[in-house]
């Protein structure tokens, strides 16, 4: 079985991120980039499947500028076996990306789809979703368990309530979540050893997808700071304050 991962290029989650003076976005200059934390357990799950047998082939697909070829090398030295890379310079939103993984996957005929339920730098949660829709495969999103079982899968998906195992008939599409798994660090024989595995380069138009945004931002702010707190000499100071100060109750 061939698997199918998306991973995206985000801002470093250990860099404080800067709104740009004119509100206009992000200020993405001179910031060190790497791959979205979500898609890291995307890629390590699809690993952990083909160490068992499950799967034959891993290809991780990436869009975005040139730059993004260094994520899809990272998934390879992880374990990925080659990369398709989608140029485009700009934003593309999530239903662009969903159309765009729509044709990738006609194209690849994957048995299973993993992907991030989210990337770090929009929280859209809305890609994989989207995919399914328009692929009309069954879906399980924020998984936190995955088992194959034949030609179906078992997601066990961390809900409101607890946990919910639905089962899925492949080819299928799977959202990661936090505690799925412990993505590993590449070794350096790995590191290179990725240099030399293939990456395809494509663009949208190759697949006939406008990414035109089709979303205006009209202003990116910084949020506000927390002030501090107040210590209460008892409850019902307290009860006072929230009733009349802060109007939650």
């Amino acid at each position: 079985m061939k698997l199918l991962v998306a991973v995206k290029r985000v801002i470093d989650y250990n860099v404080k991120a800067r709104v740009k003076p004119d509100g206009s976005g992000v200020d993405l200059a001179n910031v060190k980039m790497a791959m979205n934390p979500f898609d890291e357990i995307a890629v390590e799950e699809a690993i952990r499947l083909k160490e068992k047998g499950t799967a034959t082939e891993i290809v991780a697909v990436s869009i975005g500028p040139a730059q993004a070829s260094e994520t899809i090398r990272t998934a390879l030295a992880m374990g990925a076996d080659r990369g398709i890379l989608i140029k485009h310079e700009g934003t593309v939103e999530p239903l662009a990306v969903a159309k765009l993984l729509k044709a990738v996957v006609e194209a690849e005929k994957p048995g299973l789809v993993i992907l991030g339920k989210q990337a770090i730098d929009d929280d859209s949660n809305q890609t994989g979703q989207m995919l399914a829709a328009l692929l009309g495969w069954p879906q399980g999103t924020f998984a936190s368990k995955l088992a194959i079982e034949g030609e179906q899968a078992l997601v066990t998906r961390e809900v409101d309530g607890g946990l919910q195992t639905v089962k899925l008939k492949m080819p299928a599409i799977v959202t990661t979540d936090l505690r799925l798994n412990e993505p590993r660090y590449a070794s350096l024989p790995n590191i290179m050893k990725a240099k030399k595995k293939p990456i395809d380069e494509k663009s949208p138009a190759d697949f006939g997808v406008d990414v035109s945004p089709r979303l205006k931002v009209v202003k990116t702010s910084e949020p506000a700071g927390r002030k501090g707190g107040v210590k209460v000499a008892s409850v019902d100071e307290l009860l006072d304050k929230l009733r009349n100060e802060a109007g939650v109750l």
